[in-house]
């Protein structure tokens, strides 16, 4: 066992529950989430004082009203705001909560483990399509929607990792992912990188991604396997077998599961990619928005 069990004083802890309590409660009512989301990071900025004095006419700067009103969601845009293909009535929820979890993670009490992980571990019981018990989210994950994330109990998802959901992304029981860790479920047509296709990604029961790790989208990390450092994973990998290197191969099964493990002879992942694909339809009368704006042409040399 190589942690032990930290607890706050009673005093602190008291707190922490009750705020979490609260929080947990006003998200699993009928209450609008962007009055939520707004009233709770007001509180934590320590910024009521200045946002009653503003709501009662008071005249503020230019900078401080877009403070104040950027504790709002519903003032806010995100880069997947953009993504034509996304369920609208599902991202409308789950941005507001997103704008939570990430401004969250800019105050102070983020840096307070035994708080911060509960707080996100109750977000993510709101946010997630499905967040099973005892998860432990350090700081600074990102994802693009976190309404097509799935995930099992006992997680463990370290410093600063993205797990991009534009597709759909699983994670099962007893996950460890490292710091810096990427895991995609949508990638960008070679030719044309206007052209997105979302897939299903997963990372089954036990297995282990490690620091830097990516993972490219439509790929299933096996049950009890490893990815290790800065491995770039573009195959699936065997349940039990341990990869690494750019592009992933694998370079051994781990010890004790060599009778029950895949064979990978030339330790090559095979690509199966196409099989997961999600396939979505755009709105007829979409308002394009290209931000390369190129018209690029072989046969004239581009």
């Amino acid at each position: 066992m190589t942690k032990r069990h930290v607890s706050l004083p009673d005093s602190a802890e008291a707190g922490v529950r009750g705020f979490i309590s609260e929080v947990d409660e006003r998200l699993s009512s009928e209450e609008d989430t962007c009055e939520v989301v707004r009233d709770v990071l007001i509180d934590l900025f320590g910024d009521r004082e200045a946002w009653e004095a503003w709501t009662d006419g008071e005249e503020v700067t230019p900078a401080e009203r877009v403070r104040l009103q950027g504790y709002d969601p519903c003032n806010a845009t995100l880069e997947s705001e953009y993504y034509a293909e996304k369920d609208e009535s599902k991202f409308q929820r789950s941005k507001h909560l997103q704008w939570l979890w990430r401004q969250f993670d800019a105050t102070p009490m983020a840096d307070n483990v035994e708080f911060a992980l509960r707080f996100r571990q109750m977000l993510g019981k709101h946010l997630f399509a499905e967040c099973g018990d005892n998860c432990r989210f350090f700081k600074g994950i990102s994802f693009t929607y976190g309404h097509n994330i799935e995930v099992g109990d006992n997680v463990v998802i370290h410093d600063d990792v993205h797990l991009d959901d534009r597709g759909a992304l699983t994670i099962g029981d007893r996950v460890s992912i490292s710091d810096g860790v990427h895991i995609y479920s949508h990638d960008h047509d070679i030719v044309d990188q206007t052209e997105v296709r979302n897939f299903h990604t997963i990372v089954e029961d036990d297995a282990r991604v490690t620091y830097d790790a990516m993972v490219r989208a439509g790929c299933r990390i096996g049950e009890n396997s490893v990815v290790g450092g800065r491995a770039v994973v573009q195959g699936d990998v065997p349940a039990h077998h341990v990869v690494v290197g750019m592009p992933a191969r694998s370079v051994r099964v781990k010890p004790g599961w060599e009778d029950v493990a895949e064979e990978l002879p030339d330790g090559k992942l095979q690509n199966r990619q196409d099989e997961r694909e999600i396939p979505y339809e755009l709105p007829e009368d979409l308002d394009r928005f290209d931000e390369f704006k190129r018209d690029l042409d072989a046969s004239d040399g581009g």
